[in-house]
């Protein structure tokens, strides 16, 4: 069989002119081919038919339309004879496809054969032509055997113009790139300027098809690191033992917003893992919530084209926060789960690095003996998971909308490298039967107090993208990229997805050939007959695009169960309801039981946020019909929820609640589950990567700031000296301090905490500044902690911060510090940081 391994370039060996050519030049073998030497003492009668036959046999390997009835080798080393020769024999070793009787019944169908394959004498026989030793600095030299080089690393595509000259796509030197062609200094612009046509034709062509939805993302270069082998469940390449790495590239967006949306919408989060397996590419392409709004791709298009923009006026841009979403999921009762979930503090996270990650969907591991169980996929972030609140994330879009992108660069840029933990739900059949909802309905969790979340590895992102257009924006992930190891269930939205994913990237990226693209290309070599269309990179070697063949001995052939991709037999019960039919299980019908779940396992803070998430949304809808049934649909989740809504919104009395399309749901096993907080996730205690604001103005106690300052770089953060305008600024003793953000350009709101400076000539100017009141207020509104050393505590009085919380406890997150006390309070500052927030602040409306 031939060798699927690879090579070095350098060493291939052109094996079937290594006793053929010895002695010729490597270059000129098609015409300097040996003759054949008559015999010393004259051709007998034998030697001249031998002659006549070499003859005709050079002759016939000539044309490429026709051939003799039988092949016979050339006397003298004729390659082409001797290819045809080869030829025919690899082809007269397969006189049948002895495969062929094992493409029947239900065995062979679970357990499929490897290809029949025959070894040819030389590499002749699978040449697309005897001329490719001929190379030159373009073509270079013979294909490596049984390599596809077009897989190899992104080096081969990264382009570095260090010390290089301008140049146009074809390689020639431009040598004005300031002026355009022209008659003479004041004539027309010429035709001909072929520089000029190129730039500004390649310009015009730039953009491509943005994502129907996920427009707007961010991403990162990984690795994926395998706690301990999972060899019992799966043999997915990924999980196959201790310590494995496996590349990935991770791409987070919104979902609903265009490319050039903001980053902090009201929305849910795509969370899509590329992994580079050395058994091909695996993507696992979920969001930042584990449940969807729908149950049947059916309804796909509905959903969007409801949240998307509306057609007439095309708005509003990245929100749902208007009619016709509204009407759409008030009229699908399914999706009052998800809207739980989008209406918390999960749909407007932090940072990418703050915010879980979920499959979504149930799918399948299946291990080397063809044993099956379903497994769901959890991302939990070494950092915890924290979230903005609504304030804060409205005030973020118009100051900064790359927000979350920004945040990505800059914790990769300065080696905070976003962690999360990759745990598994693992469950048999028989378990999922046994549940009161069903795990086909991408509507509906598992709770982890019935199945618990397995830790089984750590992703790392440790790399930004080189550019951004080729790596992120190109990038192509499919929920039909899957190995062996991993399969799908018959979960009717999965469905969809397979399909619909592929159809996008066809679309958006210019035809089949996307999976050439360098950042979609896997590691994994890549061997098979597809062939042309749009855009085609790889350069097959050989005439053979079909399976079977014998004319290149059967390669490349099919892997078989052993090494390929084989897909979980499906074994439906043999009953009369398992015909063709359009319809959904009846545990699809309990729309409410888990909404109820999410709601009441979330703390009394984050409840309040989704009730006025609700109240802010639908008070957008101009349609009250449409309110009130959106009401009457969420009393059947919560009452308390529903009337809180309601009183929002208005209303005067509660509407009736929505009928049940399942009269009797199945009592719940769990129904509160704490992990459905975001407050059970705080993380590791870390404030690395986290932006603390250091207000400074001229006359500021500049040893106590940078006796902070030190203290939180140390720890990882990123404190930046915020003064009324950047530049120097001169402290009580005598030094400067050197402000590199100001007032103006990076509001309080953009921070994830605050200290107020000592020096009362510094408080006295500060406190002239309306940006500083403004900055103080929101982080006292949003949470943030505080630390006022000595004067500052004057500025706080200003702004009207209370010095205790609404119930008259004592703040925790407010820190007072005396003056020279800093080195004490940075400390408890510190620790106040890690909380991410304070939400016993709170108030609605707010106090400040």
């Amino acid at each position: 069989m031939l060798s699927q391994a690879g090579g070095n370039v350098l060493q291939v060996v052109f094996q079937c002119l290594g006793t053929l050519m010895a002695g010729n030049s490597a270059g000129s073998f098609l015409t300097t081919m040996p003759k054949t030497t008559p015999p010393a003492n004259g051709q007998n009668q034998s030697g001249k038919s031998a002659a006549k036959s070499s003859n005709a046999a050079k002759a016939a390997v000539r044309n490429t339309d026709s051939g003799p009835a039988r092949t016979r080798p050339a006397a003298g080393g004729d390659v082409l004879a001797e290819k045809m020769a080869q030829t025919e024999a690899l082809a007269a070793a397969m006189p049948f496809n002895a495969t062929k009787a094992a493409e029947h019944g239900f065995a062979n169908a679970t357990q499929p054969q490897q290809g029949a394959t025959a070894e040819p004498a030389s590499r002749l026989p699978t040449a697309s032509t005897l001329s490719e030793e001929n190379g030159t600095e373009k073509t270079g030299s013979v294909a490596p055997e049984g390599v596809n080089a077009a897989i190899e690393p992104l080096d081969r595509v990264r382009v570095d113009s260090s010390g290089q000259g301008l140049t146009t796509n074809q390689g020639v030197a431009v040598s004005d790139n300031q002026n355009s062609l022209k008659f003479g200094l004041r004539g027309p612009a010429l035709l001909e300027d072929f520089v000029l046509r190129e730039k500004v034709t390649h310009f015009d062509h730039e953009r491509i098809p943005e994502r129907i939805v996920h427009a707007r993302g961010s991403g990162a270069h990984g690795f994926f690191e395998c706690h301990a082998p999972l060899t019992q469940y799966t043999k997915a390449a990924p999980f196959k033992e201790a310590g494995k790495i496996t590349p990935v590239f991770v791409r987070f967006s919104t979902v609903a917003g265009e490319r050039g949306s903001k980053d902090t919408a009201r929305d849910v989060r795509g969370f899509a893992v590329k992994f580079y397996t050395d058994e091909g590419n695996w993507d696992l392409v979920g969001n930042n919530m584990p449940v969807f709004f729908i149950q049947d791709a059916m309804k796909f298009p509905d959903l969007v084209h409801a949240v998307k923009p509306e057609p007439h006026h095309q708005m509003p841009q990245a929100a749902s926060a208007h009619d016709t979403f509204w009407d759409f999921v008030s009229l699908m009762p399914e999706s009052t789960h998800m809207l739980m979930w989008v209406m918390s503090d999960r749909a407007i996270p932090r940072s990418f690095a703050t915010m879980q990650g979920f499959g979504v969907h149930s799918y399948r591991f299946v291990n080397d003996a063809g044993e099956s169980v379903f497994v769901k996929f959890h991302w939990n972030p070494t950092a915890g998971t924290h979230s903005l609140v609504w304030d804060e994330a409205v005030k973020i879009s118009g100051a900064d909308p790359d927000y979350h992108r920004r945040d990505l660069w800059e914790r990769i840029e300065s080696g905070a490298y976003p962690e999360y933990e990759l745990g598994v739900q693992i469950f048999t059949e028989a378990q999922a039967e046994q549940f009161s909802f069903d795990i086909l309905d991408a509507t509906k969790i598992i709770p982890e107090e019935l199945i618990p979340v397995q830790p089984v590895g750590r992703m790392v992102l440790n790399r930004n993208p080189d550019n951004f257009f080729a790596e992120t924006e190109q990038v192509a992930f499919c929920t039909a990229h899957v190995v062996p190891g991993i399969d799908f269930s018959n979960d009717p939205l999965l469905a969809g997805r397979i399909h619909s994913y592929v159809d996008t990237q066809i679309s958006r990226l210019g035809g089949p050939n996307f999976h050439e693209i360098p950042i979609n290309s896997p590691i994994a070599p890549v061997h098979n007959n597809q062939r042309d269309g749009m855009h085609r990179q790889a350069i097959p070697r050989g005439r053979v695009a079909y399976e079977p063949n014998s004319l290149a001995g059967g390669c490349p052939f099919q892997a078989g169960a052993a090494q390929g991709f084989v897909t979980v037999p499906a074994r439906l019960q043999a009953q009369e309801e398992q015909a063709k039919v359009r319809g959904k299980p009846e545990k699809f019908a309990d729309h409410y039981t888990q909404a109820t779940l999410f709601y009441e396992s979330q703390t009394p803070a984050e409840q309040a946020h989704i009730a006025a998430a609700f109240r802010f949304e639908l008070s957008k809808v101009t349609v009250p019909a449409i309110r009130q049934r959106t009401v009457s649909m969420l009393r059947n989740a919560s009452e308390a929820l529903a009337k809180k809504v309601a009183e929002g919104l208005g209303m005067d009395t509660l509407p009736d609640a929505m009928p049940l399309a399942l009269a009797q749901p199945a009592k719940p096993e769990v129904t509160v589950s704490p992990p459905l907080s975001l407050m059970a996730r705080p993380g590791d205690g870390s404030i690395k990567a986290r932006k603390i604001a250091l207000l400074v103005a001229p006359g500021v106690m500049g040893e106590s700031m940078a006796q902070v300052q030190a203290a939180l770089l140390a720890e990882g953060a990123v404190p930046r000296l915020v003064a009324p305008h950047i530049g120097s600024v001169a402290t009580a003793e005598g030094k400067t301090l050197d402000a590199d953000a100001s007032l103006e350009n990076e509001p309080g709101f953009l921070f994830d905490a605050l200290v107020l400076p000592d020096g009362q000539a510094a408080v006295d100017a500060l406190a002239k500044d309306g940006h500083t009141m403004e900055f103080i207020k929101d982080q006292y509104r949003h949470g943030k902690t505080i630390l006022a050393l000595g004067a500052a505590s004057a500025l706080l009085e200003k702004a009207g911060v209370p010095a205790t919380l609404p119930d008259g406890k004592p703040d925790v997150g407010l820190i007072i510090a005396p003056s020279g006390s800093a080195a004490d309070a940075v400390a408890t500052f510190i620790k106040g940081i890690a909380l991410h927030r304070h939400p016993e602040r709170e108030t609605d409306p707010p106090r400040v």
